[in-house]
């Protein structure tokens, strides 16, 4: 429910998360797509931020007390920073870019110690399949918007 309300909050733009367009904004001749892809990208990171809440409950009810610390702490931490990039980049404050950073270092560590730890066999096939479908794919999503300089004048929002 709350990633739905998320996704579909009204604004200027009309709610999708395309890239396509030509208009300009404020008249100085920049696409007005910019905005609209922020928008999306700052849904995705606040959507996948809180898909990650009921997997903080997933493991630490199914793994060993000592594990499940440290990964629902891991974990948790990644889920702030990709909440807290998402909410920023859709509110098209600048100051997403930290948090965005945060989370690139978070999910590659996350990456790189599930394979790490990963058993031989489907486990192993598990941490790469999340490492090469969502972890890396998104950690290079947060890199990119972390080191992106701003465009525009301050205050535009795109």
């Amino acid at each position: 429910m709350a990633m739905a309300l998320l996704a579909f909050t009204p604004g200027a733009d009309d709610g999708c998360c395309a890239t396509t367009g030509t208009g300009t904004a404020l008249g100085i001749g920049r696409p007005a797509r910019h905005g609209r892809a922020r928008r999306c990208q700052g849904r995705v990171l606040a959507a996948c931020g809180l898909a990650l809440l009921p997997w903080l409950g997933y493991l630490a009810g199914t793994l060993p007390p000592a594990e499940a610390a440290a990964w629902v702490a891991l974990d948790a931490l990644e889920a702030a920073a990709l909440l807290t990039a998402g909410t920023r980049l859709l509110r098209a404050d600048p100051r997403h870019r930290a948090p965005a950073a945060a989370a690139a270092v978070l999910l590659v560590a996350d990456a790189c110690l599930d394979l790490a730890t990963a058993a031989a066999g489907p486990e192993l096939v598990a941490a790469v399949a999340m490492a090469v479908a969502a972890e890396l794919p998104l950690a290079a999503l947060c890199a990119r918007l972390a080191v992106r300089p701003p465009r525009g004048p301050v205050g535009d929002g795109r």
